[in-house]
């Protein structure tokens, strides 16, 4: 609910300000009934609530009830392993800075092998593989990509 939506001939504006209909505060209504029956409400918590959902005008007026319960049906566990296992992916993501030099280095690599291999295609004696040294920048390259996956995970453990 929280994307933009823009309208023809009209600016962009957040969903949030938008009216919400029946069927909203119906969806609302049932998100709360779930989050009761999981005991993550109190009774006059959820009246209070359900209350507030029929009354709303719009989607931010409902997004607040909702906006401290998880999805139905997750508990605990759950949310923890999934902020956990986001941590984790995160964490193992290169920087772009890397992506960026291995990008550079692949294509040069690339174009070093074609060009190498048209070479040795058209001519009848031994040409050195000078291609080979596309593996000494790679070999730091690599280096320099572990050591800092390195550096990112001992600074994720302080």
């Amino acid at each position: 609910m929280a994307k933009e939506v823009t309208g023809s001939g009209r600016r962009s504006e957040q969903i949030e300000t938008l009216r919400a209909a029946d069927h909203d505060r119906q969806q609302i209504a049932d998100q709360l009934k779930v989050a009761l029956d999981e005991g993550r409400l109190s009774l006059h918590e959820y009246d209070d609530r359900v209350a507030g959902a029929y009354a709303a005008r719009t989607y931010a007026e409902l997004l607040v009830l909702v906006q401290d319960l998880p999805r139905p049906g997750l508990n605990a566990t759950e949310v923890r392993a999934r902020r956990t296992a986001d941590a984790r992916r995160e964490s193992r993501r290169i920087p772009v800075a890397l992506l960026v030099l291995w990008t550079i280095w692949a294509s040069l690599a690339a174009v070093n092998l074609v060009v190498y291999a048209l070479v040795r295609k058209t001519v009848n004696y031994y040409v050195y593989p000078w291609p080979a040294w596309m593996l000494v920048p790679g070999a730091a390259l690599t280096a320099v990509t572990i050591g800092v996956q390195v550096i990112r995970h001992q600074q994720r453990r302080y």
